[in-house]
């Protein structure tokens, strides 16, 4: 004896797939040889099953075919999605174990920590990531420059620079961003937000990593060296602008006299001097001024502060150029030679003075 799946008339109007016949796999046909009472419950329950897949392609027949997906379908789809919902944030998963490792957030638990900095992290993939930082290697190269990288996301961030791709673009101003993380640093400038701050002199950043090039405003401490000519700095960027005049490489160049700089900063300096435009003014005694470094160098003179101080001979200057022309005395160097008569001087403006009364004022006497 053989059970098949009665059809009804109602149900005939239901696509074929949908109907089980003589000729449907064998799992929708009781055999003669099963019980005939386990037989009627796996029919039971094979119908209940059939309910259900029916109720689903009715779901998605009517999304089919009008187009719409109604609402009720629509959360049901996605609670099947991602059932597991955070009740702190509302963020959803797919897998109960991913909830758990996003509910660490909240609880600041940090289960997995580092076996050499004893730093934490919420999961075991983020300290994988993180063990890369304490070993040497970088198995990750860029095939254009050679750099390499201790993780594959840093390499495709950098390959974006050769690509010039910014897929990251500022909503408010337009500015485009190779990577996530400069973007949401950019956002705080227009956000207006500032949460790094100087211990010292309450001085706030964006950045933590301006922060860090402000600190070293604070310390006497000039780690980089030029192997050259000896100048100290505070930061490795600046003694790589430095070695440029060493290199005589002058990259930057003004496009109305045609002179070159080592620096951008330099050449913006510059193109001061082509316009007459004096924005600064003293408030003492009205002279202006084309940048604002040379107010504050004047204002200077006003307060009678003299803030650089030669380790020497104790003699102290409105202005750190003024004092390293000073030392210069000290080294005696005399760096400015005459070309008429081969004296030498420690500053430029003294070889000037030197011309105007020696040489032309001679020369004038020979014209008379």
């Amino acid at each position: 004896m053989v059970f098949v799946k009665e059809e009804s008339e109602e149900h005939i109007s239901e696509p074929e797939s949908w109907r089980v016949k003589q000729e449907e796999p064998e799992t929708w046909r009781i055999k003669q040889e099963e019980p005939e009472l386990g037989g009627l419950v796996k029919v039971k329950e094979e119908r209940q099953d059939l309910n259900e897949v029916e109720e689903k392609h009715q779901c998605l027949k009517n999304h089919n075919v009008t187009g719409e997906k109604s609402v009720s379908c629509s959360n049901q789809i996605t609670d099947v999605l991602r059932p597991f919902s955070c009740s702190q944030c509302g963020k959803t998963f797919k897998h109960k174990r991913s909830l758990t490792k996003h509910k660490r957030i909240h609880s600041e638990k940090k289960p997995f920590s580092c076996c050499q900095c004893g730093k934490g992290f919420t999961q075991k993939g983020h300290l994988e990531g993180h063990l890369i930082s304490h070993s040497s290697e970088k198995p990750f190269t860029c095939s254009q420059c050679g750099k390499s990288f201790k993780q594959k996301g840093s390499l495709i961030k950098h390959m974006r620079i050769h690509s010039g791709e910014k897929p990251f673009s500022c909503c408010q101003c337009g500015k485009t961003f190779t990577c996530n993380k400069n973007l949401k640093n950019h956002m705080l400038i227009h956000a207006g937000m500032k949460p790094f701050s100087c211990s010292q002199c309450g001085k706030s950043f964006t950045q933590r990593v301006h922060l860090n090039n402000h600190l070293v405003t604070h310390s006497s401490e000039k780690p980089f060296i030029c192997s050259q000519c000896g100048n100290t700095f505070t930061r490795k960027a600046n003694l790589q602008k430095h070695m440029l005049i060493h290199n005589g490489i002058k990259p930057f160049s003004c496009s109305q006299c045609g002179r070159s700089f080592t620096q951008h900063g330099h050449l913006k300096d510059h193109l001061v001097t082509h316009t007459l435009e004096k924005p600064f003014t003293c408030t003492e005694c009205g002279k202006s001024f084309t940048r604002k470094g040379y107010l504050k160098t004047h204002m200077l003179f006003h307060t009678g502060i003299k803030p650089f101080t030669c380790s020497q001979c104790g003699k102290s200057f409105i202005c750190k150029g003024i004092l390293r022309n000073h030392m210069l005395i000290h080294a005696g160097i005399k760096p400015f030679s005459c070309s008429e008569c081969g004296k030498t001087f420690t500053q430029k403006g003294h070889l000037r003075i030197h011309i105007a009364n020696a040489h032309l004022h001679s020369s004038k006497k020979v014209k008379k």
